[in-house]
């Protein structure tokens, strides 16, 4: 079958199989290897992206689901040279370690943060209860993204 999917602002067209995972079609078909492949089972997080801008595990979407919508994956998140403020804020607090969750926690922090800009400690750590990291403690990363949350609060005042 063939899909078209409007990737990080471009749209793409492949013939894909019927089965064929978001993350295989955004990796093979669109060699955007950005969004890792952790687990295969939905518990890591790893494969995070934004479907028309909410988070979504891409291991549990179709490409055929994604037909006619928007996806962005962390190629997508920067501005060209300038990072995402979720990008810079990671990069600020040291919420990375490895860096294989990283993409995936980034996406599904931008998501939360959209969704709920006023957010608490506890809030960002039950919003980002489904991405695994092995790294961090996870402690670099919440302030992370509360200090972006804050950062986008200020750019709305």
């Amino acid at each position: 079958m063939q899909v078209s999917i409007n990737v990080n602002g471009e749209q793409r067209t492949h013939d894909v199989e019927d089965r064929t995972l978001l993350v295989q079609y955004l990796r093979d078909d669109c060699e955007l290897t950005g969004t890792n492949i952790g687990c295969d089972t939905t518990s890591c997080g790893a494969c995070t992206v934004l479907l028309d801008g909410e988070s979504v595990k891409s291991c549990t979407v179709l490409a055929a689901q994604a037909e006619g919508r928007e996806v962005t994956t962390i190629e997508g998140l920067s501005d060209g040279e300038e990072l995402h403020p979720m990008q810079r804020s990671f990069q600020k607090n040291h919420g990375l370690q490895c860096g294989y969750c990283t993409p995936g926690m980034v996406m599904a922090s931008v998501s939360l943060v959209e969704e709920n800009p006023n957010l608490t400690e506890a809030d960002v750590r039950s919003g980002l209860e489904g991405n695994l990291c092995r790294c961090t403690g996870y402690h670099n990363i919440v302030q992370a993204v509360l200090d972006a949350a804050k950062e986008k609060q200020g750019a709305a005042e």
